[in-house]
């Protein structure tokens, strides 16, 4: 049985708002504050202590890039996009920043906290779902490498025979299969770059 993800408290929670004096601040200020969160505004742009934030909610109808201290689609948090426009360069702009969910102007007295919550449970899902993906692409240039240095090793003959050497090798070094792969990788090329030095300098001659 699945279990169902816990409520997290998000009393102390550090929010930004980046939006200029509007009503609307206002409204999810209260909102904020009613749940616990220290709340910060702030326009044109983010400063420097925002990287520390817990959340930011980000204007999506005068939004820009440059507002941003990281590049669209790199948060290193959630993001609520508040959308007041529903003008299709406006939505994608707000969609190239990932933002984890969005708020409809005007902000009425709820809505806040239920964004919270689902931008919090997207954002990690989307941070564990990056992680996989780069733990399978170390995984494949892990394989790669131990193919690359088995073949340096057979050199035309037993591929079994090459993969026992480069495991003994590994015991012998005691570092991981995976590492003397790449040490193995790394003299083939040294190898064979010291080769076609020779072969220039002999052409030269």
């Amino acid at each position: 049985m699945t279990r169902a993800p816990r409520i997290p408290n998000l009393g102390g929670a550090r929010a930004f708002i980046l939006h200029r004096p509007h009503p609307t601040v206002q409204a999810i200020t209260r909102q904020l504050s009613a749940i616990g969160l220290i709340t910060l505004d702030c326009w044109p742009e983010l400063p420097p202590e925002a990287l520390a934030a817990d959340f930011v909610f980000f204007d999506a109808d005068l939004g820009f890039d440059e507002q941003f201290p990281w590049k669209p689609g790199e948060a290193p948090m959630p993001l609520v996009a508040l959308i007041g426009s529903e003008a299709p360069g406006r939505i994608e702009w707000a969609l190239s920043h990932k933002a984890d969910a969005q708020l409809l102007k005007p902000v009425g007295n709820a809505g806040v906290y239920s964004a919270l919550l689902i931008a919090r449970q997207s954002f990690e899902a989307r941070k564990h779902l990056a992680s996989e993906i780069a733990s399978l692409r170390q995984r494949v240039a892990e394989r790669q490498t131990i193919v690359r240095a088995v073949t340096a090793l057979a050199k035309g003959s037993d591929d079994g025979r090459a993969y026992a050497q480069l495991r003994s090798l590994a015991m012998s070094w005691q570092i991981s299969v995976e590492d003397a792969a790449r040490r193995i990788v790394a003299m083939t090329s040294e190898e064979a770059t010291g080769e076609e030095g020779g072969d220039d300098q002999s052409h030269r001659a």
